[in-house]
């Protein structure tokens, strides 16, 4: 399998392996109109199998957002075809209008124009509660 190198983009790199297409639909890649590649299942010392994600292109999101979905991403941005970065995302504490609640009590429900809010509650097993009705958040 031969993948080419990234020019200037990014590389999410340590995905649980079977998350990548969430985490494709979750940033809508498929719209983006550059390369985009996603690797199931890659070989891992450190994981065992990973999933990984190159964007030949320039996004212009914060990526800690995916945090709660995997908290293990690393993310890696590349410039001129070298990594010029590498971080791991970090758990937001507070994630605002990306998920909805899912507790048909919740006053989101009937009150639309309310943002959809979560707040972190337990870090290490990454919970988010809903600000309203402390419903769990479903990532």
């Amino acid at each position: 399998m031969h993948i080419d190198e990234i020019k200037n983009g990014l590389v999410l790199d340590h995905i649980k392996a079977g998350k990548a297409m969430e985490i494709y639909r979750f940033l809508d890649l498929g719209s983006l109109n550059c390369p985009v590649a996603i690797i199931q299942n890659a070989s891992s010392r450190k994981m065992g199998k990973k999933d990984i994600i190159k964007i030949d292109g320039v996004l212009d999101i914060d990526c800690n957002i995916l945090a709660p979905i995997c908290p293990d991403i690393t993310l890696n941005v590349i410039k001129d075809g070298v990594r010029v970065e590498k971080r791991a995302l970090e758990l937001p504490l507070e994630i605002k209008d990306i998920i909805k609640c899912k507790n048909p009590r919740c006053i989101t429900t009937t009150e639309q124009e309310l943002p959809h809010i979560f707040r972190l509650r337990k870090t290490k097993e990454s919970i988010y509660r809903c600000l309203y009705c402390e419903a769990r958040a479903e990532l």
